[in-house]
């Protein structure tokens, strides 16, 4: 059963910079590691789905940063990368990434199963929103990408799976939410159960859309 999850952002970016956005997920994490899950299991966007061992590691030497997580041969993708990083000596019991576009069908089943691996579960999901907020992001400026940003960053302020659920792919996709199947992954653990929630921070900086959030 999902006991706790923390919604944190994917950048590198975090590692050099955004000192109060890091701060706002090390807050979360420290309440992840307080509910006293069985099993934390760091949940990311990637290429492809995978699932890889608590001791795994990555680098960020690709995207220019030398920051290498974790202590073993790098294996893990960015988004898993940088939750390696903010847990610090702290390794996980796990790492699993879905594919950026699968169906939410997919992320949801998914999620199903990873909240029963264990009797209590505690997620830490590595998920961004739209990158296309202002003139400066990646992806090019969409007046509907606010709104949807906002939407997104209500479900984690709200707790609200049903919400995380109901993301349409296509629309994710066109606005450059990144971090759309991770979501929906949370959104499946989380099922029907009620949480208390607290959006920790939400900011845009280069125009893309960043949570910290907490579900206990």
């Amino acid at each position: 059963m999902l006991v706790a999850a923390a919604v944190c952002p994917p950048t590198p970016l975090i590692t050099l910079q955004l000192d109060d956005l890091r701060s706002a997920c090390h807050t979360a994490i420290a309440a992840l590691h307080d509910a006293g899950p069985d099993a934390l299991i760091v949940v990311g966007g990637a290429e492809t789905a995978a699932a890889y061992g608590g001791q795994a590691a990555g680098t960020l030497r690709p995207w220019g940063i030398d920051v290498t997580a974790g202590r073993a041969d790098p294996v893990l993708p960015l988004s898993l990368t940088v939750g390696r990083w903010l847990l610090g000596d702290r390794a996980p019991d796990g790492f699993q990434s879905v594919a950026l576009d699968a169906p939410s069908a997919e992320c949801l089943q998914l999620g199903e199963k990873l909240g029963k691996i264990a009797q209590k579960v505690a997620l830490l999901v590595m998920a961004d929103g739209s990158a296309c907020l202002s003139a400066r992001a990646p992806g090019k400026y969409d007046e509907a990408a606010g709104p949807y940003n906002h939407l997104i960053a209500n479900a984690v302020a709200r707790a609200d799976p049903a919400a995380l659920a109901a993301l349409d792919p296509a629309r994710a996709d066109r606005l450059w939410v990144g971090g759309r199947a991770a979501l929906q992954v949370l959104a499946g653990a989380a099922g029907t159960q009620g949480y208390e929630s607290r959006l920790l921070m939400e900011t845009a900086p280069y125009g893309v859309g960043y949570f910290a959030g907490l579900w206990t």
